[in-house]
């Protein structure tokens, strides 16, 4: 998105911090337990600012390469859907509200992001699904999770985001 929008260093680098820390940032701030993580572990600040500078100097706009990225982002959907949702749980939260935040975690920073630079946030249509697939893995997640399996729960909620985001591009 940076790319298309002609921006600098800069603009890359508030985009993937955005993106790619917001949802964790927001899901944070509401649970009011202490600084957001991505605050106080320097890893995750680290990695936002080297996606920036990879995107910034690498040209992704072969075939492979985006789908590879895309499988990425459906992965990491999964992923994010499921730490949020963990994390409420963890916070004593009931399912219902922990499922939402881990909803929020997954998609939150992309819906900022989109927001930021005026667009209508892309989980509101597409054919991705993702707001879709992240709301089926924290479901998946929360009852795993409360059933004692929360490895499992990981690893489904990553699967099934992947598989729900993948058939949505694919036949939607």
């Amino acid at each position: 998105m940076a790319r298309q929008l002609r921006m600098d260093l800069v603009g890359f680098t508030v985009l993937a911090i955005v993106s790619g820390l917001g949802g964790g940032m927001l899901r944070d701030t509401l649970l009011q337990q202490g600084f957001p993580v991505a605050l106080t572990n320097p890893a995750y600040l680290t990695s936002a600012l080297a996606g920036a500078v990879i995107a910034y100097l690498m040209v992704f706009g072969h075939r492979w390469t985006m789908r590879a990225l895309f499988l990425a982002d459906c992965l990491s959907v999964g992923c994010w859907a499921a730490t949020g949702t963990v994390k409420a749980l963890g916070a004593g939260l009931a399912w219902p509200p922990a499922i939402l935040l881990g909803v929020v975690t997954a998609v939150g920073g992309g819906m900022i992001r989109d927001i930021a630079v005026g667009r209508l946030p892309a989980i509101f249509g597409g054919n991705t699904l993702y707001a879709t697939s992240a709301l089926l893995s924290s479901g998946l997640m929360a009852l795993l999770a409360g059933l004692g399996h929360e490895t499992a729960g990981m690893a489904g909620a990553i699967v099934l985001s992947a598989v729900v985001s993948v058939a949505a591009r694919r036949f939607g």
